[in-house]
């Protein structure tokens, strides 16, 4: 058995005014993933475990089947994993983002999507000035970046409340920095990052172009070194993951799925779809599983770029589910599984936990009598899983009842 699946980043959202009261995913033209729905289940999961942050870092580890109430121990470290960071015990990662502020506010999360060849050169500037035995910053993909601090004890750190920047957009930084009593530390380093930035050559380039300049850094998402059991102990089959963020890969690496690396793909909307759908059918000629991760949705949804949204999820539909169907005969020993990590509503343009609506088709999986897939017809259906990890058991059982 073959199994494949398929997380449009953040895809979940709620009616939209301007769509006549229809959800971005009931205004795209979904053929592919309706054909799911017709020919399979769908149905609510609960991604987001109660009273955890709705973030990718919780909902992705959730859908792979690891119970992030056991097993999160903080974001950063997840990318800092697909960097081949190894933190030691007086180690603390946090997530470094590349940001855009303007009158005191959180005027852009990634810096007008700063480039990763740009982005280095002011990884390298901080490194040069802020660098030291006990702070390091690394250069990830576009504006996400990490900063790894060696302190007498990490859970200092861990207390220190920080908020993510994409949270925030449009809002006074000042109620949002990080907060506690040691919070300092991180205050300091980005206070002083605002002067090495500020007249960086790069973005004085930005600036002449009216592109948003990366003009201060923001630290968030802090954490320890996590373990976890690999995915072959867990359920017994070998497996990669496609993924164009640290943060996913970092999760499969640990997890001992093979990290596949695609030509083109770029965690933004011009991300190479078509090439995530050919390497993870070529992936699946010597191994069970794969998951296919797009961030785009996502990004869309950050964004409050209704259109956008509905343009990646329609690449996804045409591009990945369209060319996985196309591949498989419909009597192959296959099966296929489609939801998102969390709601991006871009009505709001940051993450929820609302329950998200699943589609899963293939050999064993009854038809439920649905004829699209989106939320309204998954809310029709009601909450069938509880949590993520128990869609996955359910999805992965070679044979259903």
């Amino acid at each position: 058995m073959k199994y494949i699946v398929v997380v449009p980043d953040g895809m979940a959202d709620e009616p939209v005014e301007g769509l006549g009261g229809k959800t971005p995913l009931q205004a795209a033209q979904a053929v592919n993933m309706d054909y799911l729905a017709q020919h399979g289940s769908i149905g609510l999961v609960q991604t987001i475990p109660t009273g955890m942050n709705p973030g990718s870092d919780i909902g992705n580890m959730a859908i792979l089947g690891y119970d992030p109430k056991t097993y999160h121990c903080g974001r950063a470290p997840l990318e800092a994993a697909n960097q081949n960071i190894i933190l030691k015990k007086n180690e603390i990662a946090l997530r470094c983002n590349l940001i855009t502020v303007t009158n005191g506010e959180m005027a852009d999360y990634s810096a007008g999507h700063i480039t990763t060849k740009e982005a280095d050169e002011l990884i390298k500037s901080l490194n040069k000035t802020l660098g030291n035995d006990s702070a390091k910053f690394y250069t990830g993909k576009s504006y996400r970046h990490l900063l790894v601090l060696k302190v007498e004890d990490p859970q200092v750190i861990m207390k220190i409340k920080t908020t993510p920047p994409h949270d925030i957009l449009s809002k006074e930084i000042k109620d949002y920095l990080p907060k506690g009593r040691d919070a300092k530390i991180l205050l300091d380093l980005m206070e002083q990052s605002t002067h090495i930035l500020a007249n960086h050559p790069i973005n004085q380039v930005r600036a002449d172009l009216k592109e948003h300049p990366a003009d201060m850094i923001w630290l968030w998402g802090q954490g320890t070194s996590p373990t976890l059991p690999t995915f072959q102990q867990k359920f017994g089959l070998e497996g990669g993951i496609i993924s164009a963020v640290d943060l996913v890969n970092g999760i499969g690496r640990l997890a001992n799925l093979e990290v596949i690396d695609v030509p083109g793909i770029t965690g933004y909307y011009d991300t190479n779809y078509l090439g995530k759908a050919q390497y993870a059918l070529n992936a699946l000629k010597t191994k069970d599983f794969v998951y296919i991760h797009i961030e785009a949705p996502d990004e869309a949804g950050h964004n409050g770029d209704v259109r956008a949204k509905i343009e990646a999820i329609e690449k996804v539909d045409k591009d990945i589910i369209g060319t996985i169907l196309n591949h498989f005969d419909p009597n192959d020993d296959f099966r296929l599984l489609v939801l998102p990590d969390h709601p991006t509503p871009v009505g709001k343009r940051t993450h929820t936990a609302d329950p998200v609506c699943y589609v899963m088709y293939g050999k064993g999986i009854p038809r439920d009598g649905a004829q699209h897939y989106n939320e309204v017809t998954a809310q029709e259906k009601g909450l069938k899983f509880e949590s993520a990890e128990a869609l996955l058991e359910f999805f992965l059982k070679r044979y259903l009842a």
